[in-house]
């Protein structure tokens, strides 16, 4: 039994936070992160799967839409938060199927500060964000009394839900690696300052992703600012928009989406929330829409449907189509549950959200829709007893597989009629998780908070090819690249791959 107390339950994500933005979101602090015994978990595939609420699916649904912005040279790479093709698959990926602190580790190198953000890859170059902290106080720095009575700390009725304050400077860095090694190319420092709130005990100051085209590489911290780069590290803009009040000061975590010249970037916190499309060469504002949300952490999902570019974006109140050109709002759903972090994925003209937090809601949803379509036979089918809290789904072929909140818990189901292939089946040795699913060569890579990675096969069965176990923590999410695999640690990147 789960106690349904805002204190203990409330989590962020995807940027999320962890691995999450989303990346995923910071995860408030539960009883325990191990999965208990339940009803609903199973170790075999159940003999009657559970129905989606489905409506028969008009023409315009199973359509096929245009691919997600892939730029030329990235389908080896992973430039993004959910890879190369925005959900989660390597396609052309083959990393190994074993590896332990001993055993086919290319490299391990230590990295500064701390940050769950998952890293991104151009070719032989890892992108990642960090925040460090230096330890010094900045000239004429408040005194404790009047930092703790700021109210910034995340206090609620006297009980702390947040870090307390920092004090000290911190610096908000992104750094280049060399991927066949591990060295460091270079490292800038975008900003240092002191922060003006605490975070999330699990989260940190740097949980989002970068996204590069291959030309330009584009790194947001947030509050404390938004930063363009080319590849050598020179710096071509930076924008500051302004200081999120997150709910419970639990921290921020979405990382910006970008389209070939549009970089679009959601501020969904407790003050006045809304999404913004800039230029991406020149970080000037195309556009800016109000939104009626509160803190969210999920990244926007960005994708070309019969001649329109659509930003898609889930929120504790509405998901909503926006048209890339100019804003407008195309169409919303309402349904979803609290603290929406998982990044959505899709497939042939159909687009699944989903959310685990205080209620579930797995929904598909037409890209041809326009309008409000909450309660309408237009939704394609959904469910409202299952979803991932914090893990972004993966969408390989025709099976979408996802998590149930946080636990250790996966189900499969079609695509395109939402039909379970397994149910809540239990994920041996885990945790708790905050990494979003991952996958390639036939494979399901995913990853424990504990540092235990199951390898599954990509299939309507349950079937566990692996498990492999790392010294430390990880809430990053795996990143696949060639015959490599990227983790990233509490403490180190790991690159695994065979001799």
């Amino acid at each position: 039994m789960r106690i349904d107390c805002f204190g203990i339950l409330m989590t962020l994500s995807c940027f999320t936070i962890w691995g999450c933005g989303s990346n995923p979101a910071p995860v408030a602090v539960d009883s325990s992160d191990s999965v208990a015994p339940d009803s609903d978990v199973t170790t075999s595939p159940p003999a009657a799967p559970a129905s989606p609420e489905s409506q028969p699916a008009n023409s315009t649904t199973t359509a096929a839409a245009s691919p997600v912005y892939t730029p030329a040279g990235a389908l080896d790479s992973w430039h993004r938060w959910r890879g190369p093709t925005a959900n989660g698959v390597a396609p052309q990926g083959n990393p190994p199927l074993n590896w332990d602190e001993s055993t086919n580790i290319q490299w391990k190198v230590k990295l500064p500060g701390y940050g769950s953000g998952t890293p991104i890859v151009w070719q032989d170059r890892v992108y990642l964000l960090a925040a460090v902290d230096t330890g010094q106080m900045p000239e004429g720095a408040a005194s404790s009394d009047d930092q703790e009575s700021s109210g910034r700390g995340g206090r609620r009725g006297g009980f702390r839900m947040s870090t307390p304050t920092p004090k000290t400077e911190f610096e908000f860095k992104l750094l280049c690696l060399d991927r066949q090694t591990g060295e460091t190319v270079w490292s800038r420092v975008a900003r240092k300052q002191v922060p003006f709130s605490g975070h999330h005990p699990s989260h940190g100051f740097a949980s989002s992703s970068a996204v590069t085209d291959g030309t330009l590489l584009y790194a947001s911290f947030g509050s404390y600012g938004i930063y363009c780069y080319n590849l050598a590290g020179e710096l071509q803009w930076e924008l500051d928009l302004g200081d999120m009040q997150t709910r419970a000061g639990f921290g921020e975590g979405a990382s910006p989406a970008l389209y070939k010249e549009s970089l679009v970037v959601t501020w969904d916190h407790e003050g006045e929330s809304f999404i913004v499309c800039l230029n991406a060469r020149s970080g000037k504002e195309v556009w800016r829409q109000a939104r009626d949300e509160r803190t969210t952490w999920a990244t926007p999902f960005i994708i070309e449907h019969e001649g329109t570019v659509q930003v898609i974006t889930n929120a504790q109140n509405r998901t909503r189509s926006y048209n890339l050109t100019d804003g407008a709002l195309l169409w919303e759903c309402g349904g979803q549950a609290g603290n929406p972090i998982a990044t959505p994925v899709a497939r042939e003209g159909t687009v699944y959200c989903m959310t685990g937090f205080r209620g579930y809601a797995v929904y598909a949803l037409p890209l041809s829709a326009r309008g409000d379509i909450s309660d309408s036979d237009q939704v394609v089918w959904k469910y409202t007893d299952n979803g991932p809290y914090v893990a972004s789904p993966v969408l390989y072929d025709d099976l979408l597989y996802f998590t149930k909140e946080r636990r250790g818990v996966l189900s499969c189901v079609r695509a395109d009629n939402g039909e379970f292939q397994f149910e809540n089946q239990r994920l041996p040795g885990f945790e708790g998780l905050y990494a979003s699913l991952s996958a390639a060569a036939g494979k399901i890579y995913i990853v424990s908070r504990n540092g235990t990675t199951l390898v599954l096969k990509h299939g309507p069965q349950f079937e566990i090819l692996a498990t492999n176990k790392l010294g430390e923590g990880i809430d990053a999410s795996p990143v696949i690249v060639g015959n490599q695999l990227l983790l990233r640690g509490a403490e180190h990147l790991y690159a695994i791959a065979k001799p």
